[in-house]
């Protein structure tokens, strides 16, 4: 891909996914102009760049949709659930075409507007038309020729549709509905645009509340200063590697200056003596300075998760319309900013977590009749940042979820034994299970049991954990943990069995001294009472599977049921750059690092700690 097909391609999906909203805003509040100038702007500006990259599917497309918006914002046509519907199935046209250009696919290979959509578009210009009386189908006709004579010219006169005209391939045909006509000047031959262009009258230079593209192109022909650049795009790959480098660079100081420790426990005098001194404070300044290096890369590839969070009230929307529920989507914490990986790679796992809440979770109208819950339901998708961690919650007001159904159904599926899953927290722990369903007919929703295995794969996958609360009759509430920053976690270094270990900051609330011998015990496990509530006691080198050892230390693990992890020794805390295993799955390790010492340190994982430092239902099975 060539780099202004590239650019036009990353702008206009950035457009798409604006329309998108507008839309689903625009069916709550039909009278809402701004946002139907909005959505008419940004057809109008991909249709442009579409037509200028010779794209005439994107081109078609995007024109009739303008057309369409042209009407409904003249009040020619009014806002009807036909023109939305039409209006959504020409963005998800645009961006799919988009997509597949982002994929590498050629120009020339993109397919043409499917039929049903030109249908779907022009039948809800003339429906609308129809449904309007004569006098006001010649009001909002006189309208709409004066408002897209003015919209199409900007402040510096230039006439936006006639200079689309010129750059589209002459003989080229683009469909047309016969109830939002073009204005003259639209349509005007090309030879003639050039010459048109400075000709503007004053009417159509005046200025307008419409984007005329002069952020496009940096500056005006006003005279006005031009407009500074505040941004630039940048290949993610580079900024990765800007990443690694900047971790390696930190790393290297780190180690640097705990050999320049021992190497001061050295005698040395005179002018060596003056050196060291100033090798010193030369290596902090170095050492602070990539650390700070490191900082502003990291900041490069944070992004607000309401990037993610605006593509899902479409689908809420029409899946709860194809399973006849109504059904509302909250979206909180929008602002909340999380690593750009993490942003890329949750999309499938909360479109099945949605898909589930919707078909499991909410009852149909009648049940919440029963029930005297409110017709229409409500699902919360909420993000927000806790200490190091951003948790994302998707929760629902539904039925809730049977631990014993779920345990019942685990047993006749023969995915667990009868010593399995006996607390409330591991039966509902069971829907991570591959393969488990509790439908005993799949559908195109769900009920192949396929679904929640993946997101939990997902989440641990970025060294994130999930949990469950549920309540029967009351609502379902799935809550992620993920580091904000996937390539450094703050953690606690730890020795056990000598192996060197890294605890993750998130979920060590403090540590405590373990006796010798405890006094309580239950179930032939060491109980420790810790500010008044007893705690159970598990050693990390049993389960990592470690020969045990002497472990007089304990920390205390923040988790749904909190516990004392047992270790030989804390050694204290460091910020560490962590790789991923890829070569080799080891249960309960997330990943490795390097220590200032340069020592290999084992980064234990965040879900397994969260789970009570115990093999899962997944690994038993």
């Amino acid at each position: 891909m060539d780099d202004m097909l590239k650019e036009f391609v990353v702008e206009a999906l950035e457009l798409a996914s604006n329309v998108e909203e507008h839309l689903l805003s625009l069916e709550r509040n039909p009278d809402d102009l701004n946002t139907l100038n909005a959505v008419f702007r940004s057809f109008h500006t991909i249709k442009g760049g579409a037509g200028f990259m010779n794209l005439q599917p994107m081109v078609s497309a995007c024109h009739l949709t303008e057309n369409l918006f042209d009407a409904l914002r003249n009040g020619q046509v009014p806002v009807t659930p036909m023109a939305i519907e039409a209006a959504l199935q020409a963005s998800g046209f645009v961006a799919d075409q988009l997509s597949e250009l982002a994929n590498g696919a050629q120009p020339d290979s993109l397919p043409a507007m499917p039929a049903s959509l030109e249908s779907i578009l022009t039948s809800a210009i003339e429906s609308g038309a129809a449904a309007a009386t004569a006098s006001t189908a010649q009001t909002a006709a006189s309208s709409t020729v004066t408002t897209s004579a003015a919209a199409t010219s900007s402040d510096d006169g230039i006439d936006w549709n006639a200079l689309y005209q010129a750059v589209v391939p002459a003989g080229t045909v683009v469909p047309a509905t016969p109830a939002a006509p073009e204005p003259a000047a639209a349509v005007a031959p090309a030879a003639v645009v050039p010459a048109s262009v400075p000709a503007a009258t004053p009417a159509a230079a005046a200025p307008g509340k419409g984007w005329d593209g002069v952020e496009r192109r940096g500056g005006n022909a006003g005279g006005s200063a031009s407009v500074k650049e505040d941004s630039i795009r940048i290949d993610a790959v580079k900024l990765d590697t800007l990443l690694e480098v900047a971790g390696e660079s930190v790393q290297a100081a780190n180690q640097a200056a705990v050999l320049l420790e021992k190497l001061s426990q050295f005698p040395v005098e005179g002018q060596a003596a003056t050196l060291m001194a100033a090798l010193q404070e030369t290596l902090s300044r170095a050492s602070r300075y990539s650390t700070e290096l490191q900082r502003a890369t990291l900041s490069t590839r944070m992004q607000p998760v309401g990037k993610l969070f605006q593509r899902f009230p479409r689908l809420v929307r029409e899946l709860a319309k194809d399973l006849g529920k109504d059904v509302d989507l909250l979206i909180e914490g929008a602002e909340t900013e999380v690593d750009r990986v993490v942003v890329d790679s949750l999309y499938d796992p909360l479109v099945h977590m949605l898909r589930n809440s919707l078909d499991h979770g909410i009852e149909d109208a009648v049940t919440r009749a029963a029930s005297k819950k409110p017709a229409k339901s409500m699902i919360k998708l909420k993000a927000w940042q806790e200490a190091s961690s951003v948790m994302i919650e998707i929760s629902d007001d539904g039925k809730g979820m049977d631990p014993q159904q779920l345990r019942n159904k685990a047993l006749s599926k023969g995915l667990i034994t009868e010593a399995q899953a006996q607390s409330t927290e591991e039966a509902l722990q069971l829907v991570f299970l591959p393969g488990f369903s509790t439908k005993e007919v799949a559908n195109s929703v769900s009920g192949r049991g396929v679904g929640m295995d993946v997101v939990k794969t997902a989440v641990e996958k970025h060294r994130g954990a999930i949990t469950i609360d549920s309540q029967l009759g009351a609502g379902t509430r799935f809550l992620i943990r993920l580091p904000i920053e996937l390539s450094i976690v703050p953690t606690m270094l730890v020795r056990s069995s000598d192996a060197a270990l890294a605890l993750p900051m998130a979920v060590v609330e403090r540590v405590v001294e373990l006796p010798e011998e405890f006094e309580y015990q239950v179930g032939g496990a060491p109980v420790l009472r810790d500010q008044g509530r007893p705690l159970p006691v598990r050693s990390l080198a049993g389960a990592l599977g470690y020969e045990l050892a002497t472990e007089r230390v304990g920390v205390v693990i923040t988790a749904p049921q909190p516990y004392i992890l047992s270790v030989g020794a804390v050694e204290g805390t460091a910020d560490l750059v962590i790789k991923p295993m890829t070569a080799m799955s080891v249960p309960g390790i997330a990943g490795t690092a390097r220590s200032a010492e340069g020592e290999l340190v084992l980064v234990v994982g965040l879900s397994f700690l969260l789970e009570g430092g115990r093999p899962t239902a997944k690994m038993a099975a």
